[in-house]
């Protein structure tokens, strides 16, 4: 495993703890689903520094998104 693959596993289950946390309802499979998307849709950029709020940042509005959907009945 290289190093950047090291800093992606470690970010994402950093975050993928505190969201599992945040959303307790959320299935913690689609929390990493989502939270692995949300990486490697930023891990292109340069400045990296910044990767890991960005992930929680994007995973949470997603989460949020998916289920306040949900809680009205409207369905995902």
């Amino acid at each position: 495993m290289s190093d950047s693959d090291d800093e992606k596993e470690s970010t994402v289950e950093q975050v993928v703890e505190r969201l599992a946390g945040r959303f307790p309802e959320a299935d913690r499979g689609r929390i990493a689903g989502i939270v692995s998307e949300e990486y490697d849709a930023l891990d292109s950029g340069r400045i990296r520094t910044f990767i890991p709020t960005l992930v929680e940042k994007g995973a949470k509005t997603r989460l949020r998104r998916e289920f306040a959907a949900e809680g009205s009945g409207a369905g995902a």
